[in-house]
């Protein structure tokens, strides 16, 4: 009888591990874009992208909803939800970074969520900061930019 038990409190907690581990891999799991414009500073750390667990997914499902609607039913935009825009935005991004020539000797990733772009990685010159942000804010169908971007030279 012992045996057994033991068995049974083994799988029981086999299987609350096994749910545990799945619950915390993290993954894209709103498919948001997330691809790299430039890539001239080796030294440069990859930021980890639009990574969350089942839970974050699970919490945000409703509010992403809601907020990609309320752009279309306020009349800012013509797509019925925000998060539409991104597989389009993200690209367009990135050939206008690479188009301008000033950004040759930088390392740049680009995350999109409902019309907002997500600047992450390395530039060179400190003033390439506020540069790369100016452009990005130009281009069409882009709300809001985030700049996380930080200097570290090649």
């Amino acid at each position: 009888m012992r045996l057994h038990s033991q068995l049974a409190l083994y799988l029981c907690l086999s299987c609350s591990s096994s749910a545990l581990a799945a619950e915390e891999q993290r993954a894209n799991y709103f498919g948001d874009p997330f691809l790299q414009a430039s890539n001239a500073i080796a030294a440069c750390p990859q930021p980890a992208g639009p990574l969350i667990t089942q839970a974050q997914m699970r919490a945000e499902a409703h509010s992403r909803v809601e907020r990609g609607t309320s752009c279309y039913q306020a009349g800012r935009c013509r797509l019925p939800n925000a998060y539409l825009y991104d597989q389009e935005i993200i690209p367009r991004v990135k050939k206008a970074i690479l188009a301008d020539g000033r950004f040759h000797d930088t390392s740049i990733w680009l995350e999109g969520q409902r019309r907002w772009v997500w600047l992450k990685g390395c530039v060179a010159k400190a003033e390439q900061i506020a540069q790369v942000e100016e452009l990005v804010r130009s281009i069409e169908d882009v709300e809001k930019v985030i700049n996380q971007l930080q200097v570290l030279a090649p």
